[in-house]
Order: structure tokens, then C-alpha cells, then sequence
């Protein structure tokens, strides 16, 4: 997770998988141009909003966003179906939190 936390925006807009790194609070501090291309979403309208409220509601159950809530350690991918402003999309995601570090991560991999 430190990886993420240093590189620069250049360096996660050329990950080959979309990253989206958000505090807490679940507001998205960081939104790569990976995801945004394959989302369809423009970074600008993304970032400073919270991610499991108003991004990708489709994420905000049990699987994902509660398992921010409950674990404060997470390092763990699991198979998902993306299903918001999109048809059903299989990706792998992973789930990033460490309790030293604020910030928490999803990668999507499609």
C-alpha cells in the first residue's frame, strides 16, 4: 500500500488497472486515468465526492464497502460485478486498508 501512497498521479495513471484510494470518511482522494476511462467517469467529478455514496453505490454492500468499516487490515481480491451506469462487468478487485495508513485503496482489474 505505501507504493500507491508514493507515487505520483503520472505514476498511477499508468497502471494498467483502475485505482481509487479513499480515506476513511470513504471521499475519493484519488481516481486514476485507467478507471476513468474504463468508467466512463471524469476524475474532476469524482474526486472530494464519498465513493460508496455517490460513485459506485453498486459497492456499497456487504462484500466491499463494510468490509472498510469492520476490517482495519485488508489485503484480499475478490471476484465482483460491476453493475452501476454499466452493463454487468466481471473484474477481480482488491481490497487494500492498513491501520497505519489513512488512506485505503481499490484496485479493478477488467
Amino acid at each position: 500500500m505505501s507504493d500507491l501512497d508514493m507515487m505520483s498521479v503520472a505514476e498511477r495513471d499508468a497502471l494498467p488497472f483502475g485505482v481509487v484510494g479513499f480515506e476513511a470518511d470513504t471521499i475519493v482522494q484519488s481516481y486514476n486515468a485507467t478507471e476513468a476511462q474504463m468508467s466512463g467517469l471524469d476524475p474532476a467529478t469524482v474526486i472530494g465526492v464519498p465513493f460508496f455514496d455517490a460513485v459506485a453505490q453498486c459497492m456499497n454492500n456487504f462484500m466491499v464497502a463494510q468490509r472498510f468499516e469492520d476490517e482495519p487490515e485488508i489485503d484480499d481480491i475478490i471476484p465482483y460485478v460491476l453493475t452501476l451506469r454499466m452493463r454487468p462487468t466481471k473484474v477481480r478487485l482488491r481490497l487494500l486498508a492498513a491501520a497505519d495508513t489513512p488512506r485505503r485503496y481499490i484496485l479493478i482489474q477488467r
